[in-house]
């Protein structure tokens, strides 16, 4: 075991890499590592930053060991965190040292950051006294230390003056530290009046943060509820016991309005964590978070990984979405693994949302999970009138989307100068293009996918792998010019067809894969927050709880979409997402309506939806869930072979299928070709391991993994606990 003492023979490493166990280091006489010390140290010819870890250390010849290179001058990696680190790898099956990297991203943050040169006023005068002069003695006042630029700022002068009094010794020149990326929040700055049921729920929040236990709570509140003011209460109460806060949101395009409302409550803006932060200001806010200088982060799931120093509250909003897993080397829950995190650092979390996941609804009836229910809208607002329109009696005119009924509603929103917005959960112009002559289709090269057309950008594009090319003129096929046509509409298409309806209005389109990214996005939000447009069309993009004061009309293009696949969770995600649309209308109080075009009205889904009875659709889907055995009342796993050749990747997978060990608890599914088999040239075959609730999981698979065959080749095994795609 590594002690807490100035000087150790050896000491376990665990390097970000695909690494099993942490790799024995000598440590050379003179240097002090602790657990948690984040160190670079040699591996193969390269240098690499890790983390001292816990546990013995390996029996291996003193001179074979290779020594740690550097001690960073950085605060250690608390215990809680080492924990969670380990706890996700094994629940995960992933090599601890992958877990570890993502701790590990922002390698130019493990150095102090250098301190800013200053100027401090000293006794001196100057040998004359100018306008200009007399305005940087008078804002250099007090003995605060400036630097350069700032005081010549604030002085309105240039720094040629500056320059002029420091050659004279009216200032010396000090050491600044670096400046926090934002200011302290103040609990008490702006605290609001709250409707009774959001008191209600801000005071169970407030006594299980002032408890200082670990406890999960769930916020279930309709759309327009206040859940933000209410959770702020929690956020404050932590800040007041002198704890870091994370707040999980799941779309960086959201950021943008919540730290205006973030600001408006505390006075100054959480810290941001995104894949967008430059990397400069990300190294600073990882090392600031580690300090404790930072108080609260508000991120993408990415910030699960923060080294907090002083960690005491996660609220995960919109706990719901679907894009808190990342299936990409290490897969997991970002909603899950905070309540881990909250469990193992022994503080509370806070899961937010209008329509809870199947999962949280469970625990809460459970008594695993305090619940919170905000029923109302803030200040009484009405919740939107909604309604089905049947496709089979008001279909759309020959080559439209829209039903008539829906685009006499929009004619009816726009004269009263309100907005509308028509959802369509699918990117592009058109999510296949053929030829009419002789039939191709295009298809990307490397998977199994159609080529979605964006015409915007005069391309066919793979939504998989991201290949794209240009949209020819003639078919590649036939050589016949003129006879490509788009099949199926996407939101650029909903696009057309409403300027050739409404071509006065302003129309706005919002979808991930524009040009411009998040600042683009965030622009466009807040110009429909302003009333700078009548018509929104968007992709999902747009049920991420946005604000849209002037919105009074809300028209779902296809509301059947996502009941058309083999996803268990389809009803639940189509439920989830048309509640979040139509609940972006009417949040001011002004009476609203939601229209969903469907060919299934009396589906379960839309009947509940239209009746707003969330708790009858609930009731239904949590008992289909017990039926089937299916999460929360069973466990899933998803295994995924992948390989250069078909045969490769399914001689892998069968070969798994006969390594299962015998189990009653647990069975293996297939192996089947997964439903897009080929995705960027790589086949895939599927097993799906289905169990009871209680049943060891991760140690069948281990065992499935160990007795099966060896890994060669081009083949590749990803496992998926707790999958949320089936594709």
């Amino acid at each position: 075991m590594i002690e807490d003492s100035p000087f150790v023979a050896a000491a376990p490493v665990l390097v970000p890499m695909p690494a099993e166990r942490p790799y024995t280091y000598a440590v050379p006489a003179g240097m002090r590592v602790v657990p948690g010390s984040i160190v670079r140290v040699p591996l193969g010819p390269r240098q690499v930053a890790g983390i001292v870890w816990d546990g013995a250390v390996e029996k291996v010849d003193a001179k074979k060991l290779r020594p740690i290179e550097q001690v960073f001058d950085c605060p250690p990696i608390d215990r809680a965190m080492r924990r969670f680190v380990d706890w996700i790898a094994q629940y995960t099956l992933s090599p601890p040292g992958m877990v570890a990297r993502m701790l590990l991203r922002a390698p130019e943050a493990f150095d102090p950051e250098p301190w800013i040169e200053g100027l401090q006023r000293t006794f001196a005068k100057p040998d004359r006294m100018t306008g200009a002069r007399m305005r940087v003695l008078e804002t250099a006042e007090g003995g605060l230390a400036w630097t350069r630029s700032g005081l010549a700022h604030a002085a309105g002068v240039s720094s040629t003056v500056i320059d002029g009094l420091k050659a004279q010794g009216v200032f010396d020149t000090v050491r600044i530290p670096p400046r926090p990326v934002v200011a302290a929040p103040d609990p008490g700055y702006a605290q609001p009046s709250l409707m009774p049921d959001q008191s209600d729920a801000a005071d169970m929040l407030r006594t299980n943060v002032a408890a200082g236990a670990f406890g999960v709570t769930l916020l279930d509140g309709v759309t327009g509820s206040g859940k933000t003011e209410v959770y702020f209460e929690a956020v404050a109460a932590a800040l007041d016991r002198g704890m870091q806060v994370l707040i999980l949101l799941p779309e960086i395009a959201l950021t943008h309005a919540f730290l205006e409302r973030f600001q408006e409550r505390f006075g100054a803006k959480p810290a941001e964590w995104h894949s967008e932060l430059p990397p400069r200001m990300r190294e600073r806010v990882w090392r600031q978070v580690a300090e404790g200088g930072v108080r609260v982060v508000a991120g993408a799931r990415s910030a699960l990984f923060l080294p907090f120093r002083e960690l005491g509250l996660i609220v995960v909003d919109e706990e719901h979405d679907p894009a808190y897993k990342q299936e990409d080397r290490v897969f997991y829950n970002a909603r899950d693994m905070a309540v881990v995190r909250g469990h193992i650092g022994g503080f509370p979390v806070v899961l937010a949302s209008a329509t809870p996941s199947v999962e949280s609804r469970v625990n809460a009836s459970q008594g695993r999970y305090s619940r919170a229910v905000l029923s109302a809208r803030f200040a009484e607002a009405a919740l939107p009138d909604l309604k089905t329109i049947d496709m089979r009696r008001a279909p759309p005119a020959r080559g439209g989307f829209l039903s008539p009924l829906l685009l006499g509603h929009m004619r009816q929103t726009l004269e009263k100068k309100e907005q509308s917005l028509l959802f369509l959960n699918r990117r592009g112009y058109a999510p296949l293009t053929l030829c009419r002559v002789c039939g191709h289709r295009f298809g990307c090269p490397v998977c199994s996918a159609w080529l979605v057309e964006h015409r915007f950008r005069g391309q066919l594009v793979c939504h998989h792998c991201g290949h794209n090319q240009r949209r020819p003129e003639a078919c590649p096929e036939c050589g016949t010019l003129d006879h490509l046509v788009a099949c199926g509409p996407g939101v650029e298409r909903i696009a057309e067809e409403v300027v050739v309806h409404f071509p006065d209005a302003r129309t706005i389109v919002l979808s991930s894969d524009l040009m411009g990214g998040v600042r683009r996005r965030r622009l466009e939000l807040e110009a429909i927050a302003n009333g700078e447009a009548d018509i929104v069309i968007g992709t999902q993009l747009v049920a991420k709880g946005h604000n849209f004061p002037n919105m009074t009309l809300v028209g779902v293009v296809d509301a059947d979409l996502g009941l058309a696949n083999g996803d268990p969770r389809a009803a639940e995600r189509t439920f989830q997402l048309l509640s979040q649309v139509t609940g972006r209308a009417g949040r001011t109080g002004k009476k609203s309506l939601g229209l969903l075009q469907t060919f299934q009205p009396d589906h379960p889904v839309m009947r509940a939806i239209v009746a707003g009875d969330a708790e009858a659709f609930y009731e239904r889907e949590i008992a289909e869930r017990e039926r089937a055995a299916l999460p929360p009342f069973g466990r899933l796993a998803g295994v995924i072979v992948s390989a250069a050749t078909r045969a490769e990747a399914e001689g892998h997978a069968r070969g798994l299928r006969r390594a299962a060990p015998q189990a009653s608890d647990l069975f293996v599914l297939g192996p089947a070709e997964a439903p897009l088999s080929l995705i960027g040239g790589r086949h895939r075959f599927r097993l799906l391991i289905q169990g009871e609730r209680r049943a060891d999981m991760q140690g069948f698979i281990r065992t499935m993994l160990a007795e099966g065959p060896k890994i060669r080749g081009s083949v590749r095994v990803q496992v998926d606990i707790d999958p949320q795609s089936f594709l």
